[in-house]
C-alpha cells in the first residue's frame, strides 16, 4: 500500500479572500454576476449580485465556500430567518450543448451552459478493438459478445453519460440555490420526416428504397458511372461521402457510386476534401445529434421527475417563444423559452453565461497502445501523490528558480512529487513544482468551470439588470 502525505486542503483567509476578489473583480461597472449563497448550515438562499457578495466578505460576515462555481457562506443567517422565493430550472437538451437557465418569476437570475464529455463511442470503439484483436489470436476461443442480458432501459455508455451529466449539474445547483419546479424540452423528432420534408401517408411505410435495393438504386441515381471521375462500363463500388470512420452513416444520403481508382484515392477524405464540394453538398443534413437526443428524453425526464414536479415544453414552442422575445439564437436563450411557464418578459439579472465542461475522472485504462494495439507505456495504478490528484484546483507559491512567483491553476501530478500548473485551457504555465508549493484551492470534481459573457443584442428588448426584456 503507498503512503501518501496530506496536503493542506485550506488556504489562509487573507489569500481565499484575494481569490475572492480577483474572482469578482473581473466583472466591468455596469455588469452583473450573480453569486451562490448558502446559510451558516449550508442550506441554499437566493442568489446575490458580486457586490453584495464582496462586501459582505470585506465585512466579515460571510466566508468562501466553493471557488468554482463561487459560492458564498453566510455565518449569521439561517434558511428560517430569510425570504425564500423558489426558482424554476429551464432545460434545453442537445448532445452537445444543453442550455441551462434559472429564473424566479420574470427575472432570469442564472445562465448555464453544460458541455457534454465527446469522444466516449471512440474510447469504447478502440477498446473493443483492442480486445478483439487479442480474442482473434485463438481460433477456438468462445464467443462473448453476445452474452450479456441488459436492463429495461439501457442506454449506450455515451448517451447515459450524457443523461448523468444533466442529473448532476441539476443536483449541484440545487444545493445552491432553491428549487421547485423543472421544466424541460421533452422534444420527439421526427427523423424520417427530418430527412424528407414532403413526406406524409403511406409514405411513412413505403420508406426511402421501396422497389429498389441500395446499389440499384445508387446506380441509377449517379447515372451508372463514377461520381468523382465519370469513367462508365467499369466495375463500380458503393462509397460513403463523409467516411464512416469520420461520422458518417449508412443512409442513402450518404452513399455515393464510385470506381475503385477513385475509391482507393479518396481514402478516408471527404468528398469535399477530395475536392468535388458539389458532392458533399448533396449529403442530407445528419440526424445523429436528433438520434441521441431521442433516446435519452424519457430517460432524463423520468430522473427528473423523481426530484422535482416537471413541465414538458416542445422544440416548436420554445423557438416561437424565442422570436417573440427576439432573443438571439444561444442554448441559454432556449432554456430561458421552455414550456408554457415562459414569461411575457424577461428581467436579465445574469450578463455572464456559467460554462460546466464535462471532463470526466479519467480512465481506468492502465497500458498505453500504439496504433497496433501494442502497449508502449504503463500507467501507474495510483491515483494521488502526495495529497493531490489531476485536475485540483490548486495555488503554488514558488520563493525561487526559473518559476518563481504565485500560480494559480490546475494540478498535473507526477509520483516524483513535481507537478504541472496548467490553465483552464489545458496550457502549462509552470512546470516540475515541488508538491511542496502547492495548496489546494478546489478539489477536482471531473468538470472544468469558466464564465463567458451573455449575447447582448442591439435591440432595446435586451436588457440589463432592472430593465424588462419584452
Amino acid at each position: 500500500m503507498w503512503q501518501t502525505q496530506k496536503a493542506e486542503i485550506t488556504l489562509a483567509r487573507r489569500d481565499y479572500l484575494l481569490i475572492a476578489l480577483l474572482v469578482l473583480y473581473r466583472t466591468p461597472k455596469g455588469e452583473f454576476y450573480m453569486v451562490f449563497v448558502l446559510d451558516k448550515h449550508k442550506k441554499p438562499l437566493m442568489p446575490c449580485t458580486e457586490k453584495r457578495a464582496r462586501l459582505l466578505l470585506e465585512s466579515g460576515r460571510a466566508v468562501i465556500h466553493k471557488i468554482n462555481p463561487f459560492v458564498i457562506r453566510l455565518k449569521d443567517v439561517t434558511v428560517d430567518n430569510c425570504i425564500i422565493q423558489p426558482c424554476r430550472i429551464k432545460i434545453d437538451p442537445d448532445s452537445k450543448v444543453t442550455g441551462i437557465a434559472i429564473l424566479q418569476g420574470e427575472k432570469v437570475l442564472l445562465l448555464v451552459e453544460l458541455y457534454h464529455k465527446q469522444g466516449i463511442k471512440k474510447s469504447l470503439d478502440d477498446r473493443r478493438n483492442h480486445r478483439r484483436f487479442r480474442r482473434n489470436k485463438l481460433r477456438y476461443r468462445e464467443p462473448r459478445f453476445d452474452n450479456r442480458k441488459r436492463e429495461k432501459g439501457w442506454l449506450p455508455l455515451s448517451l447515459e453519460a450524457r443523461v448523468q451529466q444533466v442529473i448532476n449539474t441539476v443536483k449541484k445547483l440545487a444545493k445552491y440555490i432553491p428549487i421547485d419546479n423543472i421544466s424541460i424540452e421533452h422534444v420527439k423528432f421526427d427523423t424520417q420526416l427530418m430527412q424528407n420534408p414532403e413526406i406524409s401517408g403511406v409514405e411513412y411505410q413505403q420508406g426511402e428504397l421501396q422497389g429498389y435495393e441500395v446499389r440499384e438504386y445508387l446506380l441509377e441515381k449517379w447515372g451508372r458511372k463514377c461520381a468523382y471521375c465519370g469513367k462508365e462500363n467499369v466495375p463500380l463500388e458503393v462509397e460513403h461521402i463523409v467516411p464512416k470512420s469520420r461520422g458518417g452513416t449508412d443512409r442513402v444520403s450518404n452513399l455515393t457510386i464510385a470506381c475503385h481508382e477513385c475509391n482507393q484515392k479518396k481514402g478516408n477524405m471527404t468528398a469535399e476534401e477530395f475536392g468535388y464540394p458539389d458532392i458533399q453538398k448533396q449529403a442530407k443534413q445528419p440526424l445523429k445529434d436528433a438520434a441521441m437526443i431521442n433516446a435519452t428524453r424519457w430517460k432524463t425526464y423520468n430522473l427528473l421527475k423523481e426530484m422535482y414536479p416537471v413541465e414538458c415544453g416542445t422544440g416548436a414552442l420554445t423557438k416561437k417563444n424565442r422570436i417573440d422575445r427576439n432573443l438571439p439564437k444561444e442554448h441559454y436563450c432556449d432554456a430561458c423559452c421552455v414550456g408554457q411557464s415562459t414569461p411575457k418578459e424577461f428581467v436579465f439579472k445574469a450578463d455572464y453565461i456559467l460554462e460546466f465542461h464535462a471532463k470526466g475522472r479519467g480512465t481506468r485504462q492502465r497500458t498505453l497502445l500504439n496504433k497496433y494495439g501494442f502497449p508502449r507505456a504503463y500507467l501507474s495504478r495510483q491515483k494521488e501523490y502526495f495529497g493531490f490528484q489531476n485536475g485540483d484546483y490548486v495555488k503554488a507559491e514558488v520563493p525561487k528558480g526559473k518559476y518563481k512567483g504565485q500560480y494559480i491553476g490546475y494540478v498535473a501530478v507526477r509520483k516524483s512529487g513535481y507537478f504541472d500548473i496548467r490553465d483552464a485551457n489545458g496550457k502549462n504555465i509552470a512546470q516540475g513544482i515541488s508538491y511542496q508549493y502547492c495548496h489546494i484551492i478546489q478539489r477536482y470534481d471531473g468538470y472544468k468551470y469558466g464564465r463567458r459573457k451573455r449575447h447582448i443584442l442591439l435591440h432595446p428588448s435586451d436588457a440589463m439588470d432592472g430593465v424588462s426584456c419584452a
